[in-house]
């Protein structure tokens, strides 16, 4: 059995000239929760949509729960669940008569899991979609989505508009899935602290570009705040280092990889090393985006 949900090569889509996403490659393993990060604009929407082949894209290539997106389309949207990133519905129906029409399209479709979710979200079942608020509109479309009983869950920025309780129960039931179920879940977010919670694995994209995708652990693991004293420090960024900046006596490093191995080598120059520090994943992406530009 293919281990791997989602894998794309070269993939990219350009507008009148302008590159929207830019040769990416992603890989997501089978039941993993895969946070697909990025700023407002940087070409997460648009590589979902290719995807779920609702946009073709310019070059390159995109298998999805092992089908070619080109060619098989259809069978893999019968397999995934998607909520959009514009959260519109039917406005004159009310939540309870959105499920009813869905059910049709979606044989694994599980009253019992809607009847689950909407009680847990709580969501007014018997009120038009227009006359919701945005947060329980978001609320409906995450509601199809879950009951639906997918292989794979697509959620594009997921959690707009929720109060900070829905969120949390929102990530409890992302989670809870993917371990009862062995659902993957792909979802695209600029609030980072939402994907530390739950994600295992994550994915950085700026202007069209993946910068980088690791299990979360490993990214957390490698990246390091070197703070070091001593004359004629290094001022060069690398590969390996992705910025220095200067404070009084003291530099600052933050590296990449390989943290122990620059530290010593700052020492065996004559650097007195005074910290070794982790990063937020906040400030990875920021540094990240920042040796970008």
């Amino acid at each position: 059995m293919n281990d791997v949900a989602i894998r794309t090569e070269h993939l990219s889509k350009s507008y009148d000239g302008n590159h929207a996403v830019r040769e990416i490659a992603l890989k997501v393993p089978r039941g993993a929760i895969y946070g697909f990060l990025g700023r407002n604009g940087a070409g997460k929407t648009t590589t979902i949509k290719m995807l779920l082949g609702l946009t073709r894209p310019s070059a390159g290539s995109a298998q999805v729960l092992g089908m070619n997106v080109a060619t098989e389309r259809i069978a893999i949207l019968q397999r995934t669940a998607f909520v959009s990133e514009k959260k519109s519905l039917y406005p004159s129906l009310t939540a309870s008569e959105l499920l009813r029409f869905s059910r049709g399209f979606y044989p694994t479709r599980s009253d019992r899991a809607a009847e689950k979710y909407s009680r847990l979200l709580e969501i007014p079942m018997q009120q038009r979609f227009a006359k919701l608020s945005n947060g329980n509109q978001t609320k409906v479309w995450l509601l199809l989505a879950l009951a639906q009983g997918a292989d794979l869950l697509i959620l594009d920025e997921p959690t707009t508009a929720l109060d900070p309780i829905s969120v949390d129960q929102l990530m409890h039931v992302l989670a809870e899935i993917a371990v009862d179920r062995g659902c993957t879940i792909f979802f695209s977010s600029h609030q980072l602290e939402e994907v530390e919670r739950i994600a295992e694995y994550a994915g950085f994209m700026d202007r069209g570009k993946l910068l980088l995708q690791s299990r979360l652990d490993d990214i957390k693991s490698e990246f390091r705040l070197i703070t070091a004293a001593g004359n004629s420090l290094p001022a060069q960024t690398s590969a390996q280092v992705l910025s220095v900046g200067v404070e009084g006596n003291f530099c600052k490093y933050v590296v990449a990889s390989d943290a122990q191995g620059f530290a010593a080598g700052l020492s065996r120059n004559g650097a007195t090393v005074t910290d070794v520090a982790p990063l937020s994943l906040r400030e990875i992406f920021l540094q990240l985006v920042q040796k970008e530009q």
